[in-house]
């Protein structure tokens, strides 16, 4: 019995979806909920799992193919066994297929060659053939066969960075005299946040305010803290939670960097849904903590850990990334020592997060070593004005400089 595999039912802020990786060919056998293709919105990646044990036994759309909400895409043969060899992908072009056949006989003699499918000079293109294109072209440029690197992607994939830093480890020389390039489309996550960020450029008169923190007292608490707090919640206690819950509790008392703009409206909110930035493979993505200045430390660490995980295993769903009234980014986890970030519409601000780093500072009259961090804000100056800026930046400074403020609610 056929049964046809379709889109999922896509929300109605997501139009259409690209066909990102087909995991599966023609003729491969496959089974109830194993992943037969991943699907890429301007926001998430979707996984369509096969709904039965069968044999996929169609592809409609190849890779890179725009598809909407409840479109059939494929189609699989319930209890079907499967056979070999496996039918092409759609799309594989007649001279892939004819290469296929030569290849094929010459599993009978020894004698004759077997012709890769890429460009003659590359090492076992086979294994190239079935990257996405970015790390495909680093492994043919590099001349990496792709079977010798472990993948640090999802599922265990070979990523761009991994074939580059194969290379550069003296696992294989780059071609002697190659200058390649290729043309690569972007993502359409990369295409939807270029789009954003363009957007936050050209409506909001952005400006961008520093202060420095001395980050010594928040370190010694989680030194000291730190055994009892991993054994009564499960989960070490990071540099995030003391600033998302002293950007709730700032954001408590400057509402106005907690407001957003609608025309020529402003409009207050009344808690804080702090997004996260987090970084992916695919691009930046910020999940939300909802009424953070109702959390614990503890709950702010576990939904943090939980949202790193969807990122990474590519889990994340377009109810995580909805909504959100300000934004933290981390730059500091890159190295990044100051940085100016882009206000996320329609949100009005964001703080920027940098390395921490030991710097001679003065205290009571004395020089001393001190961990210090500079802390950013951007702004939409239409309605923030530069002293609301300050006044909460140097909120979040007292704060962190005295962390048993937060914990009295000061």
């Amino acid at each position: 019995m056929s049964t046809e595999i379709k889109v999922p039912v896509l929300p109605e802020s997501v139009s259409d979806a690209t066909i990102a990786t087909w995991h599966k060919k023609p003729g491969d056998a496959v089974k109830r909920d194993e992943n037969l293709v991943d699907l890429e919105t301007d926001k998430v990646v979707l996984e369509v799992p096969s709904p039965v044990d069968g044999v996929l036994k169609e592809i409609r759309f190849e890779t890179g193919a725009t598809v909407n909400s409840e479109q059939v895409i494929a189609v699989v043969e319930a209890g079907a066994t499967a056979t070999a060899p496996s039918a092409p992908i759609a799309g594989e072009s007649k001279a892939d297929k004819a290469i296929d056949a030569k290849n094929d006989a010459a599993t009978t003699n020894e004698a004759q060659p077997v012709m890769p499918k890429s460009a003659p000079q590359q090492p076992a293109p086979g294994a190239n053939a079935q990257l996405p294109p970015g790390a495909r072209f680093a492994a043919e440029s590099s001349g990496v066969n792709a079977a010798d690197v472990a993948g640090t992607g999802r599922r265990g994939a070979v990523t761009k960075e991994d074939i580059v830093n194969y290379a550069k480890s003296g696992g294989a020389g780059v071609t002697g005299g190659a200058r390649p390039e290729e043309r690569v489309p972007m993502t359409r996550m990369r295409a939807r946040i270029a789009e954003r960020l363009m957007q936050s450029k050209n409506s909001i008169a952005m400006l961008t305010s520093f202060n420095e923190v001395n980050l010594g007292k928040v370190m010694a608490m989680r030194s000291e803290l730190q055994d009892d707090f991993v054994k009564a919640n499960g989960i070490k206690l990071g540099f995030m939670s003391f600033f998302a819950k002293a950007a709730a509790n700032a954001l408590q008392r400057h509402p106005i960097v907690n407001a957003s703009v609608d025309g020529n409206d402003v409009i207050y909110h009344g808690y804080a849904d702090i997004s996260i930035a987090v970084s992916t493979d695919k691009g930046l993505v910020t999940p939300v903590l909802r009424n953070v200045e109702r959390m614990s430390f503890a709950d702010i660490e576990k939904s943090i850990g939980e949202y790193a995980k969807k990122a990474r295993d590519g889990k994340l769903g377009l109810d995580d990334l909805q909504g959100g009234t300000f934004t933290i980014t981390n730059g500091g986890t890159f190295g990044s020592l100051m940085s100016t970030p882009i206000v996320n519409p329609p949100q009005s601000a964001i703080l920027g997060m940098h390395a921490i780093k030991e710097r001679a500072i003065v205290e009571n009259g004395q020089v001393i070593a001190a961990p210090m961090m500079y802390i950013a804000l951007s702004y939409d100056h239409r309605i923030i004005d530069g002293k609301d800026a300050v006044l909460f930046l140097v909120d979040i400074k007292n704060q962190l400089e005295n962390p048993h403020r937060m914990l009295l609610g000061m």
